[in-house]
């Protein structure tokens, strides 16, 4: 997917959800919020990439042992869905997230389907899963 590709879609997206956006920055990075959920991207020039990232948690430290993995369990249990993603630990701004990378352009309309799921997916993970986590890596 092309830069040029990765905001037309980007455009799209933020459009049917009412948000104003040029899609992506100069640094190859856009977000927004959608009601209460968050939503990040990055544009990957080397992979020629979109990743689209929606926000499960934001830790304010370096998060407990063991509740990433916690995390990639319930990932790999398959007992909620991701929408369409993976669970994605980002240090660099302490963040969770469930994302999904598009190497190839998508319709419009599939792509904003597919964020959609990816959202409410998030609110889940961010509340069901985040408690079920909680309670078995601390015994809460």
């Amino acid at each position: 997917m092309t830069r040029e590709e990765a905001i037309v879609i980007l455009k799209k997206f933020f459009m049917m959800q009412g948000v104003e956006s040029e899609g992506l920055n100069e640094n190859n990075i856009g977000g927004a919020s959608i009601g209460d959920l968050a939503i990040y991207f990055e544009y990957l020039p080397e992979q020629q990439a979109l990743k689209c990232s929606a926000l499960i948690y934001k830790f304010r430290e370096d998060p407990k042992e063991g509740i990433i993995d916690g995390f990639k369990e319930e990932e790999e249990f398959e007992r909620f869905s991701t929408g369409g993603g993976f669970v994605d630990y980002q240090p660099e701004n302490k963040g969770l997230f469930l994302s999904r990378v598009y190497e190839e352009y998508v319709e419009e309309l599939d792509f904003v389907n597919d964020l959609e799921q990816l959202l409410g997916a998030s609110r889940v993970w961010g509340n069901e899963v985040l408690e079920r986590v909680s309670a078995r890596v601390f015994g809460h």
